[in-house]
C-alpha cells in the first residue's frame, strides 16, 4: 500500500502544471471570448461555437493525456506510422475536400462529416515533427565525426522526409499551412546542428529569392501568374501594404480588424461590447475581439501566457537534457510560435493575412487538437524523464 502511494506521488510530481496553468488559462480566455464574439456581441448568434470548443477542448485534454503517457521509445517506433497516416490523410483530403464550404477560396484541406469538418494538416503537423525528430537524432547517433559532408546528408533526409507533406499541402492551396510546416522544418533543421556554412548559403539562396518574389508580386505579377499564383493571394498582400487604400473591398477585413483593435485603447469596451463588425472574428480574427472588449492591456496579458507557455517548454528540455524530445519540443515551439507571430501580426497589419487561427483561443476543432497533441509531446518529457531504448546512447536521450 505504502509502495502504491509512493509510485502514485512520483507519478503527480512528473506533470509539469505550468504548462497545464498556461493551456487552462488559454482555454478560459477561448472559451470567453468565443462567448462575447458569437453569443453578446450586435451580431448576435447561438451558444453553438461555445459549447463546441468546450467540446473540443475535452478531447484535445483526453488527446494530450493519451500522447503524454508514450515515453521515448514508443515515440520512436510510431514516428514512421504516424508519418504514413499524415501523407495518406493529406493525399485523401485532395480527393474527398468539402467542395461546398471552401469552394470559392480554391482551398482542398478540410473534410466534411454532416455539420462538423475536419483539416486533417493541423494533426499532421505533430506527425512531421515526430518524423523530423526520429530522422535527426538518428543521423546524430550514426555520425560520430561531423564534417559538411555529413551535415549534407543530413539536410537531405530532412528534405527527403518533409518533401511530400509539403507539396500535398501546397496542392490543397493552403498558403498559411504550408508557412507553417516551414516554419517547422527550418526551426528543426536549426537545431539539429548543421555547419552555418552550410546554412548560411542555404538561407541566404532563400532569402533572396524571397526578395525576388517580393519584388514581382509589387511590380511583375504577370510572371507569377503563370506560376500557379493566385489574385486573391496578391490581394492580400495588396490591402497589407495598403489596408484603408480598399477598406470597403479586398481590404475590408484587415481594415476593420485595426478598427476594432484600435478603438478599445487601453483598456478595452469591455466584455460583449462591439461596435466595429469584423468578418471570420470567431476564427481567424479573434484577437480583434480580445483587442477591441480588452484592449491593449488584455492583449498584452494574452501574449505573456504564450511567453510562459514557451517558456515552460523550453525548461522542461535543459531539465531532461534527452535529445530526441528535444527536437520534437523545438517542432512543437515552432508550431505554436509561428501561428502567435502570423495570426496576432496579421490582426493589427504588421503581416499579410494567410488565415492562420490563434492557437489555443480560435474557435475551431482541428487546430485545437493538433495544438494539444503538441502539448502532449512536450509534457512526455517531463513525465518520462528516463527513456527505456537505446542504453548505450545516454548522451542523446538523457538517461
Amino acid at each position: 500500500m505504502r509502495n502504491q502511494q509512493i509510485n502514485q506521488k512520483a507519478d503527480v510530481s512528473k506533470i509539469d502544471y505550468g504548462i497545464i496553468l498556461s493551456v487552462f488559462i488559454l482555454a478560459i480566455i477561448s472559451v470567453v471570448t468565443i462567448y462575447s464574439t458569437s453569443v453578446l456581441q450586435t451580431e448576435g448568434g447561438g451558444l453553438q461555437q461555445t459549447i463546441m470548443q468546450i467540446v473540443w477542448y475535452g478531447i484535445g485534454i483526453i488527446a494530450a493525456a493519451i500522447v503524454m503517457h508514450f515515453d521515448s521509445e514508443q515515440l520512436w517506433k510510431v514516428a514512421p506510422i504516424a508519418y504514413g497516416i499524415g501523407v495518406f490523410l493529406l493525399f485523401l483530403v485532395l480527393i474527398f475536400y468539402d467542395r461546398n464550404t471552401y469552394a470559392l477560396q480554391g482551398a482542398k484541406s478540410w473534410f466534411k462529416f454532416g455539420a462538423v469538418t475536419f483539416q486533417p494538416s493541423e494533426v499532421v503537423k505533430v506527425s512531421l515533427i515526430i518524423m523530423l525528430a526520429r530522422v535527426i537524432t538518428g543521423h546524430n547517433i550514426q555520425i560520430d565525426d561531423r564534417t559538411e559532408k555529413t551535415d549534407l546528408r543530413l539536410l537531405g533526409k530532412i528534405g527527403m522526409w518533409s518533401l511530400p507533406m509539403l507539396l500535398l499541402i501546397i496542392l490543397q492551396n493552403d498558403l498559411g499551412t504550408t508557412l507553417v510546416f516551414l516554419a517547422i522544418i527550418v526551426g528543426m533543421t536549426f537545431m539539429s546542428g548543421v555547419s552555418w556554412k552550410i546554412m548560411l548559403p542555404v538561407f541566404g539562396t532563400i532569402t533572396l529569392l524571397g526578395g525576388a518574389l517580393i519584388y514581382l508580386v509589387v511590380f511583375n505579377r504577370d510572371i507569377l501568374l503563370h506560376f500557379g499564383f493566385k489574385n486573391y493571394q496578391f490581394a492580400r498582400i495588396d490591402s497589407w501594404l495598403n489596408p484603408f487604400g480598399d477598406s470597403t473591398g479586398d481590404a475590408y477585413q484587415l481594415a476593420q480588424s485595426m478598427k476594432a483593435i484600435g478603438s478599445g485603447k487601453l483598456f478595452g469596451k469591455g466584455l460583449g461590447v462591439s461596435e466595429v463588425y469584423v468578418p471570420v472574428r470567431v476564427s481567424d480574427m479573434i484577437f480583434s475581439t480580445i483587442g477591441e472588449n480588452f484592449g491593449f492591456i488584455g492583449g498584452c496579458f494574452l501574449i505573456f501566457i504564450y511567453f510562459l507557455l514557451i517558456y515552460q517548454m523550453i525548461r522542461i528540455c535543459f531539465d531532461t537534457k534527452n535529445e530526441f524530445y528535444a527536437y520534437m519540443s523545438t517542432g512543437v515551439i515552432m508550431m505554436i510560435l509561428f501561428h502567435v507571430l502570423e495570426n496576432i501580426g496579421m490582426t493589427i497589419g504588421l503581416l499579410p493575412i494567410t488565415g492562420i487561427p490563434l492557437p489555443f483561443i480560435s474557435q475551431g476543432g482541428s487546430a485545437l487538437l493538433g495544438n494539444m497533441l503538441g502539448i502532449g509531446l512536450v509534457m512526455s518529457m517531463r513525465y518520462h524523464f528516463r527513456s527505456y531504448m537505446f542504453s548505450d546512447e545516454d548522451e542523446h536521450f538523457g538517461m
